[in-house]
């Protein structure tokens, strides 16, 4: 069994094989180890992982309706996303899984997949740190909009609330919970489990309908069957490179089409969020997990889970606010509107055939026909400044930094709130799972790759439609998913 990719997924695939001692497994990845390096390991200090060593830092072509300006962080390293992220781990609730059934993904019900949740070795909890400005924001929000505040926001499905984050970390250490940390670590002396890690994939080797090896940098890798869990950027990516994909794409680039399939690189999603700031009337407390601790979700059109999500950032986040001129307060804290379900979608695609270059990447923010992915954002914006302006979250603020009080009309929050916003780093759905008349279906719902018979992916790029909540609950069930799938094979 080769894996292409030791990430959020890849780390619980080759887990859970190589638990059988009969199946050797080679898990394959771009990046580092994370094992003894606590600038991975500590949860903390998750925003100098950013555009780092530990980061490819794909960037996006020019959005007319959105922000140019971001650089979409993908993991370098064992653990992937889990060792890169802030680890907010939640359940997504039915109605997600419920429309992952109605876009063709017959078995992955909530029913269906609850149990992969309980079988979960994150260590999920409640952040622990109890910082009083995060305190007394989640008091205000309830306050403000009579949501109820959630002890645990996984102890059921929830249409609103507010609360602090359940995260994937040991609150004793700080040590982030990743799927290396729970699912590698423990196991690196299997004598059938194989890391390569600083170990790059270029391409699959085809013959007829089945692959055959996975060219890398440290030559070619073969086995039996293979899994790609290279994220939902490079999964597709090392497809096209290997003429899996739009034939007209690849024909144009000069790469031999394998098997031509429409829907590689198409249907690229992402969680937008924007930004309202605050300069804070006195220092923020340094109690922390990972500086964001705690969230608001709203429901505002009365359905079983929420449309508007915020989280709260208790540092002053100016990447885009201070290009665009705004103050740089030096204690400082924000809310940031995030759009759950986005409406806006787009694609990825090739360049140039040569491996090393970047793939282009059109997210296509805020391009939806009926201007819902705007529309939320607005709101979100208005829906901060009433939690701002309720006690006790009131008393901590001094002053609106941006937008600033006086852009106040829908028109000028959303060109503010478009120009400012930024990714919470979930791109999703480039190779989505679907059914068999699915045109641009690129998975089927064992996940396995139409048109071979030797390999799954198992990543967020199979997601069908965006989760409402963070999605590295959903990829590490994908990855115990895929494990059975992989184990049924062997019966």
């Amino acid at each position: 069994m080769v894996i292409v990719g030791g990430g959020t997924a890849g780390a619980v695939v080759a887990s859970r094989l190589s638990a059988d001692p009969a199946v050797r497994v080679c898990l394959i990845e771009g990046g580092p180890s994370d094992v003894g390096d606590q600038r991975v390991l500590r949860l903390r200090s998750w925003l100098s992982l950013l555009e780092s060593e530990f980061d490819y830092g794909y960037r996006t072509v020019p959005q007319p309706r959105g922000n140019s300006h971001i650089v979409h962080s993908r993991a370098k390293v064992l653990g992937g996303c889990s060792s890169h992220n802030t680890m907010i781990s939640l359940l997504p609730p039915p109605g997600d899984f419920a429309d992952w059934v109605a876009a063709g993904a017959a078995g992955w019900s909530y029913e269906e997949m609850l149990p992969y949740w309980h079988r979960l070795l994150i260590n999920i909890v409640p952040v622990a740190e109890r910082n009083p400005l995060v305190a007394d924001f989640v008091a205000a929000s309830s306050k403000a909009l009579g949501v109820p505040i959630h002890d645990d926001l996984n102890a059921t499905p929830f249409a609103d609330g507010t609360g602090l984050f359940p995260v994937g970390y040991h609150p004793e250490t700080g040590v982030r919970s990743s799927s290396s940390v729970e699912y590698l670590h423990p196991v690196l002396d299997r004598p059938n489990l194989t890391i390569r890690t600083d170990t790059w994939a270029s391409r699959l080797e085809i013959d007829g309908d089945r692959v055959t090896g996975v060219h890398t940098s440290a030559g070619v890798i073969r086995g039996a069957r293979y899994v790609l869990s290279a994220g939902a950027i490079d999964t597709p990516r090392l497809l096209l490179l290997s003429g899996i994909g739009p034939a007209g794409d690849l024909r144009r680039l000069g790469i031999p089409v394998r098997v031509d399939l429409p829907g590689v690189g198409e249907h690229l999603l992402d969680h937008p969020e924007s930004l309202i700031l605050w300069e804070a009337s006195r220092p923020v407390p340094p109690e922390s997990a990972m500086d964001a601790d705690a969230g608001l979700f709203v429901n505002r059109a009365g359905g079983d889970r929420p449309d508007l999500m915020f989280h709260l950032y208790q540092i002053p986040f100016t990447v885009h606010t201070a290009r665009l001129g705004y103050d740089v307060p030096e204690h400082g804290f924000g809310m940031t509107p995030n759009i759950p379900r986005p409406r806006s979608s787009g694609r990825m695609w090739l360049v140039d055939a040569d491996p090393a270059a970047r793939p282009a990447l059109d997210f296509r923010y805020f391009t939806d026909p009926e201007g819902y992915d705007e529309r939320t954002i607005v709101d979100g914006l208005r829906i901060a400044r009433e939690v701002a302006a309720t006690e006790p979250f009131a008393s901590w603020i001094r002053r609106e930094i941006a937008p600033g009080p006086s852009v106040r009309s829908d028109a000028d929050l959303s060109a503010y709130g478009r120009a400012v916003h930024h990714t919470v780093y979930h791109p999703a759905g480039t190779c989505r799972m679907g059914a068999e008349d699915d045109p641009l279906a690129v998975v089927d719902p064992t996940l396995r790759i139409r048109g071979l018979s030797n390999v799954r992916i198992a990543d967020a790029s199979v997601f069908p439609t965006m989760t409402t909540v963070n999605p590295v609950v959903a990829v590490l069930m994908i990855g115990e998913k895929a494990a059975d799938l992989l184990r049924g094979d062997q019966r």
